[in-house]
């Protein structure tokens, strides 16, 4: 007679270390400042529909709670600024988007073409390196090139021929956004390159080598294996792109931003600090923060429902 064991296999607990207690230590940080400064912080969307405007005791306002309805977005709607506002700020952000979005892509291609390490590495460590500089810095550096007295933009340009006096950069509206995204363009192309190059090297080897096999050429294996192989990543960053068109930063804008540019350099996020926070205007503040907020996730879902329908790919 043949007798049948049955073996179960039993799965130990994992005893819980010293180092499982600092891991949860350290992740509850990061728990803790989400909650905090994303969670608790939309608790004060409720001043964008109260009076709470030159107020100094702003949980005070709150509890008091003088409901004015959508009075601050309507001030802001009716404002003579709003659309030239609005205006610079979509302008700005769309000819960066066309510029500044392709070009990271096509300089962590040409990177990954690099075959000589030293010079890949040298090239990387030379345009990785403005991005950490300030902007109080990397501004100041800006302003020192393009000044009208003694920049090195200037003295070729009028030495070249190309115009006949200096020209005040900042000081002519025509010329601040091209100062803005020229500058953007420097400071970010190498550090915006750098998931692009960690995604190409994720690409299986082998896909390069059957190619070849059949006589691909470089410029063959760039347009039909890398970029279909990043194209992911690549559709990630443009939806998130997408929607931030009414984000521009307020340090770039603030360094080269003067009275005498201020009809194109005025944007959404520099008229909320000088007017609603350096007013005290917090519920009018407020009440614009929401309104770029509502865009911003409405652009996010429209865009990633078209992507998802043309494309196959989106973020959710």
């Amino acid at each position: 007679m043949e007798e049948t064991y049955k073996i179960t296999n039993v799965k130990k607990k994992k005893k819980w270390t010293m180092r499982d207690t600092e891991l949860q230590i350290m992740v509850s940080f990061g728990v803790i400042f989400l909650i905090v400064f994303n969670y608790l912080a939309m608790f004060g969307l409720l001043l964008a529909f109260i009076d709470a405007d030159n107020t100094l005791n702003i949980w005070k306002a709150i509890a008091k709670f003088e409901f004015v309805g959508f009075n601050n977005f309507k001030a802001f709607f009716n404002d003579v600024n709003f659309w030239n506002i609005l205006l610079n700020t979509i302008g700005l952000n769309v000819i960066s988007l066309l510029i500044n979005f392709p070009l990271p892509i096509i300089f962590a291609l040409l990177i990954n073409e690099l075959r000589v390490k030293w010079f890949k590495s040298t090239v990387q460590f030379i345009t990785y390196l403005p991005h950490f500089l300030s902007w109080a810095a990397y501004g100041g550096l800006v302003l020192a090139l393009i000044n009208a007295d003694n920049g090195v933009i200037n003295g070729v340009l009028v030495n070249t021929g190309v115009i006949e006096k200096p020209i005040n950069f900042v000081g002519e509206p025509q010329y601040f956004w091209a100062i803005i995204i020229i500058s953007n363009t420097i400071k970010g192309i190498g550090w915006g390159s750098i998931i692009y190059l960690a995604a190409i090297s994720g690409i299986p080897a082998e896909l390069y080598e059957a190619a070849k096999i059949d006589g691909a050429n470089r410029g063959q294996l760039m347009l039909y294996i890398t970029l279909p192989s990043i194209a992911q990543t690549i559709t990630l960053f443009l939806l998130l792109n997408v929607s931030s068109l009414l984000n521009n930063g307020t340090e770039q804008i603030l360094m080269f931003q003067n009275s005498l540019n201020l009809s194109k350099s005025e944007v959404i996020d520099t008229y909320v600090l000088n007017y609603g926070l350096g007013w005290h205007r917090y519920s009018y503040a407020t009440a614009i923060g929401l309104f770029k907020s509502i865009v911003s996730i409405t652009l996010m879902l429209t865009s990633n429902t078209i992507s998802k329908k043309f494309t196959g790919r989106g973020i959710i």
